[in-house]
């Protein structure tokens, strides 16, 4: 199914998974973006949820894997996701009243701070979903198609999902959004006349752009560069936090990274000493987008197009440190 929007394509993914299985509740993780219309709303966790009435009953939350700040720590000192899922789902259970019908999750939490999903992570929602007998839906609006280093973010956690949802990467600009199942599932929806009509679904101008758009990443070997590219540019970025320690954590996958700004004595987020920053960068020729939300006020989330260079690259990474030297002295 071809739509136009991201809302609009996670909209339909969460109607198909509650009439495949005949429930009604949806969790998605804290922090998370699915969109803003009524349905992808409501699991939306990261911004947009006040001052509007309630959202729609049924959506339930676990809470975000953040490596850097979350409070499930090893003995080590290392991240514990794997007790911290667990936690999250057993209180879910608590919270559910027995209707479970789907888990939407982003492999990378672009809007959240780029918070990228740690090895196994993926693999182990996914079996917290079949014991329940809930779909998992992977939502791949910003990570698909190359973005991540990959062709598709959720192959990085050796799964399938069992409803995958595109949108802002296949039309590269084009409203254009799809969502993707299995023959079973689709039949199934079939049988149980699911509807999902839209004035511009299946339209074939912008298909025809999605087409084409998928020939010049292969072609071009796209995907490759935004390995490559994504690689290159955290290493540099990990020099530079050598050298000043207001960069708290350097995070990402392919050409999608997050560059927290902190307080060192504290590592409280410094989203003053960040806008300082962004400032300055533009000033200089680098758009550097800043989360400027209550939850990430000193993150920027950079995600340059795949068609990158390393020139360009080295370019960006020289602007971020000029820009430290003049702001902080």
């Amino acid at each position: 199914m071809f739509l136009s929007t991201g809302s609009e394509a996670n909209e339909a993914a969460i109607k198909l998974a509650k009439v495949y299985t005949g429930k009604f509740e949806v969790v998605g993780l804290s922090l998370s973006w699915h969109g803003m219309t009524g349905v992808s709303g409501s699991t939306t966790y990261q911004d947009g949820r006040k001052n509007h009435g309630p959202t729609m009953p049924g959506n339930l939350v676990l809470p975000a894997p953040n490596a850097y700040r979350s409070i499930f720590r090893n003995k080590d000192g290392t991240y514990d996701w794997e007790t911290e899922m667990d936690y999250g789902f057993s209180l879910i259970d608590v919270a559910s009243v027995g209707s479970l019908a789907a888990l939407i999750v982003e492999p990378v939490m672009s809007s959240g701070g780029m918070l990228v999903l740690p090895d196994g992570y993926m693999k182990s929602l996914h079996a917290h979903c079949k014991k329940r007998g809930m779909l998992l839906i992977v939502d791949e609006a910003q990570t698909a198609i190359g973005r991540c280093g990959a062709m598709f973010g959720f192959e990085a956690y050796d799964i399938v999902p069992d409803i995958l949802s595109l949108s802002k990467t296949l039309g590269n600009g084009l409203p254009l959004s799809s969502v993707v199942t299995s023959d079973k599932i689709a039949d199934k929806a079939h049988d149980e006349r699911f509807l999902f009509y839209t004035t511009h679904v299946n339209d074939p101008l912008p298909c025809a752009v999605g087409a084409k758009v998928l020939d010049i990443v292969i072609r071009d070997d796209l995907v490759e560069n935004s390995a490559k590219m994504g690689d290159l540019f955290r290493s540099e970025l990990k020099k530079l936090q050598g050298k000043y320690e207001q960069i708290g954590d350097i995070r990402g996958r392919g050409l999608m990274t997050g560059i927290e700004i902190i307080k060192p004595e504290t590592r409280e987020a410094d989203g003053e000493l960040a806008g300082r920053l962004a400032d300055k960068m533009l000033e200089l020729g680098l758009s550097a987008n800043l989360i400027a939300v209550p939850a990430f006020g000193g993150v920027f989330r950079i995600a340059p197009p795949i068609t990158i260079s390393k020139e360009e690259i080295m370019q960006g990474v020289s602007i971020f440190n000029k820009s430290f030297k003049e702001i902080l002295g």
